[in-house]
């Protein structure tokens, strides 16, 4: 079995935890702005101190609710200012934090209650309000919900925990503070659930200390750590993947600011000016896409389409000794034509971007590094307390997603199946001994992605062993390479690949609704027009299959897609295809879809 292991560079005292940094960067340098949180439209300082207090004052409220150590305490909101709030301050009261996304139905969130048995929820508005109410009573330990949004011009959730405190001493807070072990549960995250029921992932501080640790110990520390960075945090927070960044650059001394107006992400960069990013790839399809259509749009897309190819070969040329003289000065021309306006549209600051929760696609790492922001693509999931391994600075090849972060060891089995190993990887399941035996074996967990690794470390994801596709041929087809490929297309928003004990491959197709009113207007028609109007329009198939035999032209012939279907409807989260994270569900898709793909075999 391939293996590779990284040496471990640091240590974990058993009586750390997780919110020991925010009194450590209060009593170190109480000045040091560590959060921007907008205010009336202003970015207000938060300073380490002021954040210490407000973190100290809410686990008082906490206690006075009678969390004891070790009690699960729900957090339902978007992306904000209280979300860590109220994340370190429920582990400063010696709770475990569990993190409901806003966008979970109520029977999600009647299942996570239910499962967890949270003796309190903190909500972010109404809405949530009422979907908690709506399955409040089946939730038989749960004691109380709290709104951070004042309700009737109520006080919010901070303000009242806060004056719910006010008789504690701060003194049982630091003994609770003290009592924590590195060893105890910190957190419980309800897996997305691409198939099956959530499955609860509990991870210990020392999980989420070693995930920190090991990439402020990485080269992308060096900038996390420099004096005066900061990010803009977007993500849902209740994913992992933000929630660990964030207390890196938390433990950095970055300064953090949150956004869930993703609609308005572009102006929010332009006033924020983050110096990196974190994201998921649909993100950054969504930039390049939007570019893409706008230069096309403004009669300049022939411009556009010869910088993007210059940026992917001045990329591609950095991984084999450089570019040449022509090559360099192609793109300096083009940094000023193109590049530098695409660099303003991440706020003009930004050094770098790192990108998980799914794969990127070498084509969209090389464009991006071509213009002056790389990508740093790393892999993990819930069960690894995010990043497993990552690509950095000096240690990156595009297209794989990098090596091992400190302590951690990856191994490939003889069927291909990734294997990981390491302080970052989980202990096991919410109260599910089954599930943990079927995905930890001898310390090693089963992460169901097939893949590889190098002699240097870096490992390639080639698909998902639940995901391979049989044809009635006997071929083994992995899906991803494929609908990453079409996904790049400026005018496609999703493709899933079908064909499961079928003559040949399939694939359903959805248009981007944000593309299809430029591309209404260059084929002639009104700028409102419906996909589901233009399922029989020939330039729209034409344009589609042009897509489509471009991706085929990356795999063999009996693994290319013979016929596709365009859906007149997108996936999306609020009709459950997509989990919050904008990973396909298959199973609702093909479900969902029946009839159209029972169509692309009928004869």
């Amino acid at each position: 079995m391939p293996e590779f292991s990284a040496p471990l560079s640091y240590t974990i005292a058993e009586d750390s935890s997780a919110v020991d940094s925010v009194y450590a960067h209060a009593a170190a340098d109480p000045k040091l702005v560590v959060f921007k949180r907008k205010i009336g439209g202003n970015w207000s300082d938060v300073t380490s101190a002021e954040f210490a207090a407000q973190v100290t004052a809410v686990a008082k409220g906490l206690i006075a609710l009678g969390v004891q150590p070790g009690d699960r305490v729900a957090l339902m909101s978007a992306t904000r200012y209280e979300w860590p709030l109220i994340d370190f301050a429920i582990w400063a009261a010696g709770g475990v934090t569990v993190p409901i996304y806003e966008t979970s139905s109520a029977g999600q969130v009647s299942w996570i209650l239910e499962d967890s048995a949270a003796i309190h929820l903190v909500v972010e508005n109404a809405a949530h309000a009422a979907t908690v109410e709506s399955v409040a009573a089946e939730a038989t330990a749960l004691r109380g919900v709290y709104q951070i949004d004042p309700a009737d011009e109520g006080r919010g959730a901070v303000a009242e925990l806060t004056a719910l405190g006010s008789e504690i001493s701060d003194s049982d807070v630091t003994s609770r503070v003290a009592a924590l072990k590195a060893a105890d549960p910190a957190t419980l995250i309800y897996t997305s659930g691409t198939t099956g029921r959530p499955k609860g992932c509990q991870l210990t501080h020392a999980n989420l200390i070693a995930e920190s640790k090991g990439i402020l110990d990485s080269s992308l520390g060096t900038v996390l750590k420099t004096p005066g960075v900061s990010t803009l945090m977007f993500l849902p927070m209740a994913h992992v993947l933000a929630r660990a960044v964030s207390i890196a650059s938390f433990d950095a001394g970055a300064t953090l600011g949150h956004t869930s107006d993703i609609p308005n992400l572009v102006p929010t960069f332009g006033e924020f000016r983050p110096d990196f990013i974190l994201s998921v790839p649909r993100v950054f399809e969504k930039v390049y896409n939007s570019a893409h259509s706008k230069a096309h749009n403004e009669g300049k897309g022939k411009i556009f389409d010869a910088a993007a190819e210059t940026a992917i070969a001045w990329s591609e040329a950095q991984d084999k000794g450089g570019a040449g003289l022509i090559l360099k000065a192609k793109r300096a021309l083009f940094d000023k034509l193109v590049f530098s306006k695409l660099r303003v549209a991440l706020g003009g600051k930004c050094q770098l971007a790192i990108s998980g929760g799914a794969p990127l696609g070498a084509r969209l790492g090389h464009f991006f590094r071509g213009i002056g922001i790389t990508i740093y693509e790393g892999y993990g999931l819930t069960e690894t307390s995010a990043a497993f391994a990552v690509n950095t600075i000096g240690e990156q090849k595009v297209g794989s997603v990098g090596k091992p972060l400190s302590g951690n060891s990856v191994r490939i089995a003889d069927d291909g199946e990734i294997l990981l190993s390491g302080p970052v990887v989980f202990g096991g399941y919410w109260h599910n001994e089954s599930a943990t035996a079927e995905a930890l074996e001898n310390g090693w967990f089963h992460t169901g992605d097939l893949g590889s690794v190098d002699a240097e470390g870096y490992i390639t994801i080639t698909g998902r062993k639940k995901e391979i596709i049989v044809t009635a041929g006997g071929k083994n087809v992995s899906p991803g390479p494929l609908e990453d490929q079409l996904r790049a297309h400026p005018l496609i928003s999703q493709a899933i690949l079908v064909g499961d004990q079928q003559p040949f491959i399939g694939a359903l197709i959805t248009i981007d609704a944000d593309a299809l009113p430029a591309w209404n207007e260059r084929h002639g028609n009104p700028a409102d027009t419906k996909v589901a109007d233009l399922l029989a329009d020939a330039d729209l198939a034409a344009e589609i299959d042009a897509a489509v035999t471009a991706a085929n032209s990356l795999v063999s012939h009996a693994e290319a897609i013979k016929k596709f279907r365009v859906l007149p409807v997108d996936f999306t989260e609020e009709t459950g295809e997509l989990t919050p994270t904008m990973k396909l569900k298959r199973n609702v898709v093909h479900e969902r879809f029946a009839d159209d793909i029972a169509a692309i075999y009928s004869k």
